[in-house]
Formats: structure tokens, C-alpha cells, sequence
């Protein structure tokens, strides 16, 4: 017996993709190689300052290196907090099995700087993907648009704290929203199902796209309508605790997942309308908005007051959403055909709004590019000098315990696990080697590990500039 199946509803005259004029086939490629180039050189330079640490880069790289090495992800720094466990078994504590995509790479080159640059690689390929479909929409000043996406607030975030799954996400969002907008429902629904495989979050969005497919492409709606929360539900209360030690997804019972909706009202006030200026309030124009609703949802339910800010990656998965959604509300408005002039000078001012939102101190502090901007970010300060003059001392392939902040340093050529007073609780490996950042103040204080460290016959071998490298006395 067969099923008839319903054929894919025509694209309405707002939905799909115009003939490619001359030159915009270019654009997309020059405005993602430039966004490349000047992501991947400020995460570098961050690196290079000491600007990164163990958590996330850090735990990050050893779960690539397992990926690597052929096995499930893994790391000793997160093992932090879980007694008994020489490394944490990473898909018990997130579902991202996006990452082993990079384990083939970083088995070509073994650095922790890798993870950076794919990063930024990720980053510029959804600023492709959005300029390229601003052009197809019939945009003028199509490579504006991509250049106010890539300057955003949300990437900027991302890009400037560290490395993260998430980072996946963003050009599969890009690449199914555009997808969407071309008219092209098949495609659409292939990438939304990609982002299953990025984090474990990701099927309530994945559910809401296929809510936008329902009116182009029936069966490919329904079929992301019931995936996306399925594979969640699979994922949260079977994948995960299967690799848990504790058999039970951990963010479930923690702070994170305690009921906060009617909580730092002023904080979330002040993350929506930060998330809604980028594109001059157009996007709520657009139904595609509905993609970010779950993202928000869950973000501002949730009692973490961290997930409420503009503060760190959580912002970067909104980012195509919205930018996706001004380019659709763009192609709305008809400015080519009723305002000529208007339909150039609007991207040029949205651009300018985000190049000052850029220079602008943000809720959580100053942003990326704004900090590249001043001279101190390009010459080496005497504390970073120190720093590396301390990691310089560490032999390779030796077992080390360090602060957090120069962890990620270190995991490319040693066993690194995080500086704690638990470092030496029986059952650990005996690290030979401490390299203590007095000033780091996460998971906590450093000054009772170095006690701890003292008391377990540790003595020191350098200090400068708050570093203390200590050595296992014979």
C-alpha cells in the first residue's frame, strides 16, 4: 500500500530566490574571507594574551584530541567536581557530536589554536551564507548586510570568549533560514536536522522551523515538527545519562535548571532589546523570527542569571536568526522598486548601527572588536610575558595541574587537569608539575591549592607577576 504524498506547495511571490546579477557571487566570498581573517586574528591574539582558559577552550581540545585518537570525547579538566574519574566522559555532559569533525584536522595539526580558527572559519561561513542570500533576495548593498551580521554583538561574543559547539550551529542556521528564502523547503529541512548533532537544546529550534515549513512543505514540516522534540527527549533522558557517571542529566538538578522566569526582569529587558537594535527593530517584521523564540524561552525560564545577559556564547544561534529575518523583511518593504536611494541607504545605516553598538560598552563589558581598537590589545603585557615565561618550564608529555586561566595552554602537549585542592585527593594521577595564576579566581581562590600543594611536598621553581610554577619534590 502506498502513501500519497503531498506535493511541496509553491513558493509565494515574497519567498525565493531572484536570477544572480553580475558581481554577487562574488561578495559572499569576499565579505566570509574577511570576516575569517579578522576573527581568526583576534582569537588568536587572545591566545596569545592568556585570554583563554581550560574552561571551555580547554576541555574542548581534549574532547577533539579523543576524537583524534578514535575515541569517545573526554577530559580530564571537567573531571573537576567528579571524584574517582580520571577524565569526564564529555557526551555525559553535553550532547556534541559535531566535534568529532574536527578530530581528522587536529590529528593533521595537533594545536589547540585549531579550535580558534574553525571557530571564526564557522563564523564567516554563515556571513557568506547571509550575504549571498541578501543578493539573491534582490538587496542592494547585499555586502553590508553580511558585514553588519558579522560585526554583531552575538559573534563577537563568541568569537572573543574561547571555542564552543554552538559555533556549528550558526552557519546551519544560516544555511536553513536562507534555504528557506530561496524557496528551496528540502534543503531547508536537511540543515534544521543538522542541528541536532550540535547540542542537545537545539530540538525545540529545530521543531520550530519545521512550524515555518508546515505551510511550504507539509511532510518535511511534520517530519521536523516530531524529530527535533523526540531526538531531545532520546538525547536528555537516555544518550546523556547513559554517559553521565551519575546516570542522569546533571543540568536538570543544578541552579541552571531552577525556575526563574519572573527574575532579573531588568537584565532580560535589557538582552531583548539588545538583541532587536542590530537590525533597526525590521526583523520583527519577518515570521522567521519564531526560530529564536525557543533560544529566548528557555534562556529567560531558566534561574542561571548568566543565560539572561548578553554575556558570553548564548547570544551567537540568535544572530542568523535575526539578520535572516531583517533580510526578509528587507525583500518585504520592496525598497528597490518604490525607493530606490532608501533600498542603499538603508543597509548603510544598519551597518553604522552596529559598527557603534560595536564601540559601545555593552551590558557585559566592552566587545571584541572595540577592544582590538585600543593599542594594548597588540603589545604584550609584562603579566603575559611572565605567564608563558611560566608555561615555557612545563616538559611535554607530563601530567600538569593549572589554573584555569593558562589550562588551554598546555593540553597539546601535556595531561593537563585543573588546579584545585582536589588535585590531590587520592585516586588522581600525581601531577608532577603546578602552574598556579595567584589572581584566578575560578573554580575558586588559588591560594588553598597552593597550600594543599605546599602540604603535599610541592615546592616552587618560578614566580613572577602572580605565575608560581611549582615542582613534585623526589
Amino acid at each position: 500500500m502506498t502513501t500519497a504524498t503531498a506535493p511541496a506547495r509553491p513558493a509565494p511571490p515574497e519567498v525565493g530566490a531572484r536570477p544572480p546579477q553580475p558581481g554577487r557571487r562574488r561578495a559572499p566570498w569576499a565579505v566570509g574571507l574577511a570576516v575569517l581573517a579578522v576573527y581568526s586574528a583576534l582569537a588568536l591574539r587572545l591566545h596569545a594574551r592568556l585570554e583563554t582558559t581550560g574552561y571551555d577552550l580547554g576541555i574542548f581540545g581534549q574532547a577533539v584530541q579523543r576524537y583524534a585518537e578514535g575515541h569517545w570525547p573526554a577530559s580530564e579538566l571537567r573531571s573537576e567536581g567528579a571524584p574517582g574519574l580520571t577524565a569526564f566522559p564529555l557526551l555525559g555532559d553535553h550532547f556534541h557530536p559535531v566535534l568529532a569533525l574536527l578530530g581528522p584536522l587536529y590529528a593533521l595539526v595537533p594545536r589547540v589554536e585549531l579550535l580558534l580558527v574553525a571557530q571564526a572559519a564557522l563564523v564567516a561561513l554563515s556571513a557568506g551564507v547571509v550575504t549571498g542570500c541578501a543578493g539573491r533576495r534582490g538587496l542592494r548593498g547585499a555586502p553590508l548586510i553580511g558585514l553588519a551580521y558579522a560585526s554583531a554583538w552575538g559573534l563577537q561574543t563568541l568569537v572573543g570568549f574561547d571555542f564552543h559547539e554552538v559555533a556549528f550551529a550558526v552557519p546551519l542556521l544560516a544555511l536553513s533560514l536562507a534555504a528557506y528564502l530561496d524557496g528551496r523547503w528540502t534543503a531547508c529541512a536537511w540543515w534544521a536536522a543538522a542541528l541536532l548533532l550540535v547540542k542537545e537544546d537545539m530540538g525545540l529550534t529545530v521543531a520550530a522551523i519545521g512550524v515555518l515549513l508546515l505551510r511550504r512543505h507539509l511532510r518535511a514540516g511534520l517530519t521536523l515538527c516530531l524529530l527535533g522534540p523526540l531526538t531531545m527527549a532520546l538525547v536528555l533522558m537516555v544518550v546523556l545519562p547513559s554517559f553521565n557517571p551519575g546516570g542522569e542529566y546533571g543540568y536538570l538538578n543544578t541552579a541552571s535548571g531552577s525556575f526563574g522566569l519572573f527574575k532579573g526582569l531588568d537584565v532580560k529587558a535589557t538582552t531583548a532589546l539588545w538583541l532587536l537594535l542590530p537590525t533597526g527593530l525590521l526583523a520583527l517584521r519577518s515570521p522567521l523570527l519564531l526560530v529564536a523564540v525557543p533560544t529566548v524561552a528557555w534562556r529567560f525560564a531558566s534561574g542561571f542569571p548568566a543565560y539572561w545577559s548578553t554575556d558570553h556564547h548564548y547570544s551567537a544561534v540568535l544572530m542568523p536568526v535575526l539578520f535572516l529575518a531583517l533580510v526578509d523583511a528587507l525583500a518585504r518593504l520592496r525598497l528597490r522598486e518604490r525607493r530606490p536611494r532608501a533600498a542603499l541607504l538603508l543597509p548603510a545605516a544598519l551597518l553604522a548601527v552596529s559598527a557603534v553598538l560595536s564601540l559601545t560598552t555593552a551590558p557585559s563589558g566592552p566587545l571584541l572588536l572595540a577592544r582590538a581598537t585600543t593599542p594594548g590589545f597588540w603589545s604584550d603585557s609584562p603579566k603575559a610575558a611572565a605567564g608563558r615565561a611560566a608555561l615555557a618550564l612545563v616538559p611535554d608529555g607530563t601530567v600538569v595541574a593549572a589554573s584555569n586561566s593558562v589550562a588551554a595552554q598546555l593540553i597539546d602537549r601535556a595531561t593537563v587537569y585543573l588546579l584545585t585542592p582536589a588535585t590531590f585527593a587520592a585516586g588522581r594521577p600525581v601531577p608532577e608539575w603546578l602552574v598556579a595564576d595567584e589572581r584566578a579566581v575560578f573554580p575558586g581562590p588559588t591560594a588553598p591549592a597552593l597550600r594543599a600543594a605546599v602540604e603535599a611536598g610541592y615546592r616552587p621553581v618560578y614566580s613572577a607577576e602572580g605565575f608560581t610554577v611549582l615542582r613534585k619534590a623526589p
